[in-house]
């Protein structure tokens, strides 16, 4: 079982995403944004389904409630290569509640059974559930482990839980990731009282460190938000949570990398280099020169070379680092 992922995050998992984090992490698995079972079936499939084969490993994550419907699209997943398929059982936005899917799905822990059951016969690759560790007033861990124990018997053995319940009323789906207490208790006892499954905890986890820990009581561990607020964490993932000895990743490197990508991809006529580079913008999170970075890519004309642009912004934050390193010697000094 892959310890670290990187949540399913919608607007922000996108192919582009993907890549840059690939290059900064060899091993963290990733996940797409979440895709309706609707549009793959009636949409533009390929535009739904590609990826780099850089991206791997890669976890398609798709939203419904038709286990009929649910089969087919993982059987697209498998036939295009993805290593998983995920099933939303978290999100609480109005949409998803209007197509009866995401965390309104825990209320019936038997559809979501019947919707495992008939993705793994569709498919071999490994079927996962996405959830919450509650639902409105269904948020007492008993409630938790019933709908665990319901969906583990249709065969799911891994459960990626965000540790927070869900108000399908009262709260904005933003507010339903910060508002709600994190019950890390809740997905730890899970563990333990279920050994023979595989249990991810998700929901405010920020640091290696952090993960660290929790990989203490659980399999696994999934970050979301701090991917896209501070990337670079995932520099030292491979190393410590992984053992990998190879050499950790440059900024420089991961920014050649995707030069390179974006080369390759720009001939999309639905392609804008601000498409990647939003997803560099937090590489220098909490570092001098971070906000003259972020300014040099948000100008980037859309036609911009690539290597410029960064050469540009590499340029900029040196300059900030070595006025941060002046301005403590002379304090030191003084």
């Amino acid at each position: 079982m892959n310890p670290l992922s990187i949540a399913p995050m919608m607007d922000r998992t996108d192919r582009h995403m993907r890549y840059v984090m690939r290059a900064i992490t060899r091993h963290t698995l990733l996940y797409t944004e979440m895709v309706t079972t609707h549009a793959l079936i009636h949409g533009d499939r390929e535009r739904f389904l590609r990826y780099d084969a850089f991206e791997k490993p890669l976890v398609l994550q798709l939203g419904g409630d038709d286990p009929a419907a649910l089969a087919t699209c993982a059987k697209m997943a498998e036939d295009h290569g993805y290593d998983e398929v995920n099933l939303n059982v978290g999100c609480p936005s109005d949409r998803v509640q209007q197509g009866r899917f995401g965390v309104i799905l825990m209320k019936t822990p038997e559809r979501v059974a019947e919707a495992v059951v008939a993705m793994r016969e569709a498919v071999g690759i490994e079927v996962t559930v996405k959830h919450r560790i509650g639902v409105d007033d269904l948020d007492a861990y008993a409630d938790m482990r019933h709908f665990v124990d319901v969906v583990a018997e249709a065969g799911c053995r891994r459960f990626t839980v965000h540790a927070r319940k869900a108000w399908l009323k009262g709260l904005s789906p933003k507010e339903n990731r910060n508002v709600p207490p994190l019950r890390y208790a809740d997905v730890h006892r899970l563990k333990e009282e279920r050994p023979d499954l595989d249990i991810e905890i998700n929901g405010g986890v920020r640091t290696i460190d952090a993960v660290l820990q929790h990989l203490q009581q659980v399999d696994a561990v999934m970050i979301g938000r701090a991917a896209c607020d501070t990337p670079w964490v995932f520099a030292e993932a491979d190393r410590r949570v992984y053992g990998d000895t190879a050499p950790a990743p440059t900024r420089e490197a991961v920014l050649e990398a995707t030069t390179e990508y974006i080369h390759r991809v720009r001939h999309d006529p639905y392609f804008k280099l601000r498409h990647v580079t939003r997803h560099l913008l937090n590489l220098f999170a909490g570092e001098p020169g971070t906000k003259t970075w972020k300014q040099v890519l948000a100008n980037a004309a859309h036609d911009a070379e690539p290597a410029e642009v960064f050469r540009r912004g590499l340029a900029a934050v040196a300059e900030a680092q070595a006025r941060k390193q002046a301005f403590d010697r002379s304090r030191h000094a003084s």
